[in-house]
């Protein structure tokens, strides 16, 4: 079965979980011109649902602004060379919290920690941007999350996320690193969402990629791989563009802006309950 095929199967199977009708368009419902794009499978879906690769998923209401689709836009930075860098990335929706404190993560942040250390700076002008040692680095489009050293780093799952996550990724990224890709429900389709934690001391004992995982799953243990003396988790979320199989990516590649475009965490990470 292809990545694309078990993505299907998966979406449909927790969509029918939750409790709606979803059916499934198999070659013999469909009419002969359907082959002709999405818009001609819609009068094979029921109302309230559009076609999404082969399954009628729930179109979410208006009145809901968690659901509005995320959209890219352009900024730039100055690289280490000082060269003009042009690039894409989602900002924060003005919906969601500014307080980064608002939000659950696979770690506790530590009481004392500012929370975002280089954090999420890609949206800002390049002269606000937060920097490290070398003025001309740009920090990243993640937040780094300080604890102690072997602290368990467990699974999440995100906003409107549709079934369980699957492991993409185990290896060098940044330091040891894990990738988990998740499926959500945005604006009416399903988008495929990929998070990187980053510097750990190791991944969860015998996890690879392929594994399915759930919420409060063991990732691995906060670490300084990559960063030595500087023992925290890197946690970057992004949005995988279309017609990218993740799975076929490693390392750095996962992260390249021709594969997956970095999100501003807060859009899709839960906010706590109190």
């Amino acid at each position: 079965m292809t990545p694309a095929a078990v993505w299907t199967a998966v979406a449909a199977a927790a969509l029918t979980a939750l409790g709606g009708l979803v059916p499934r368009l198999t070659p013999e419902t469909r009419s002969p011109g359907d082959e002709a794009g999405p818009d001609a499978l819609q009068s094979q879906c029921p109302t309230g649902t559009l076609p999404d690769n082969g399954v009628c998923i729930p179109v979410p209401t208006r009145e809901d602004p968690g659901l509005t689709p995320l959209s890219a836009e352009q900024n730039r930075h100055r690289d280490k060379l000082g060269n003009w860098v042009v690039y894409d990335q989602i900002p924060r929706r003005p919906d969601r919290p500014a307080d980064y404190r608002r939000y659950r993560y696979p770690i506790p942040p530590l009481k004392s920690q500012s929370l975002v250390v280089s954090g999420y700076d890609l949206h800002m002008h390049d002269a606000d941007q937060r920097r490290g040692a070398n003025l001309k680095a740009i920090g990243h489009g993640g937040i780094d999350l300080a604890q102690r050293r072997n602290t368990e780093v467990r699974l999440v799952n995100l906003e409107h996320q549709v079934g369980d996550a699957d492991v993409v990724f185990v290896g060098e990224f940044f330091g040891n690193s894990v990738v988990t890709r998740h499926a959500l429900r945005e604006g009416g389709q399903l988008k495929e969402y990929v998070v990187i934690y980053g510097h750990l001391g190791g991944p969860a004992p015998g996890l690879k990629a392929g594994d399915n995982v759930r919420e409060g799953s063991l990732l691995g243990f906060v670490g300084d791989s990559g960063s030595a003396g500087d023992v925290h988790l890197h946690l970057e979320i992004r949005r995988v563009r279309p017609k990218v199989d993740i799975s076929q990516l490693a390392g750095s590649a996962i992260a390249k802006s021709s594969n997956s475009v970095v999100c501003d965490p807060r859009n899709v990470l839960p906010l706590k309950t109190q």
